[in-house]
């Protein structure tokens, strides 16, 4: 048997039970209730049957992680993004937790970059007058308007 909020009124209306009584049954009844996880899906790892919640499974994570770094990015750009970076970027989301770009158009957007506005590569610095907050989208604005992103020059108009 369901019970719903407005039984439990009416219980205690009609049969004056006590509500507490009848708290705890509505209670117990919600805490039976759980939701369905998504089904697991196969590992994203060329030839791993292993079933994960995430892209790939543990093992080929850490793998994975390694070869970007390797790999993909620049080894001057691993050392101007460690730990110091980290730090600075957690303090300056704490100070501005909303997309900047879009709070000034009065819209509220949790903060997912945090963006330098003269980049490291051509002098910046970490300072807070040289970063802004920003969503992805303002963030991807940004770098197309500028051609930064892909490393190509601005089309003149």
């Amino acid at each position: 048997m369901r019970v719903y909020f407005s039984d439990i009124i009416k219980m205690w209306k009609i049969e004056n039970k006590p509500c507490r009584e009848i708290y705890e049954v509505f209670i117990m009844q919600r805490e039976e209730k759980v939701m369905p996880r998504k089904p697991k899906r196969p590992c994203s790892y060329p030839n791993c049957p292993k079933l994960t919640d995430k892209q790939f499974c543990d093992e080929h994570e850490r793998l994975e992680n390694k070869r970007y770094e390797m790999q993909d990015r620049n080894p001057e750009t691993r050392k101007r993004y460690g730990s110091t970076w980290r730090k600075v970027r957690a303090s300056y989301v704490r100070e501005h937790p909303y997309c900047e770009l879009c709070f000034s158009d009065g819209f509220m957007r949790e903060v997912q970059e945090v963006h330098h506005k003269l980049p490291l590569s051509k002098g910046g610095t970490h300072s807070k007058s040289n970063l802004i907050s920003l969503c992805k989208s303002c963030h991807a604005k940004i770098h197309a308007s500028d051609g930064s992103r892909w490393r190509k020059k601005v089309r003149q108009k």
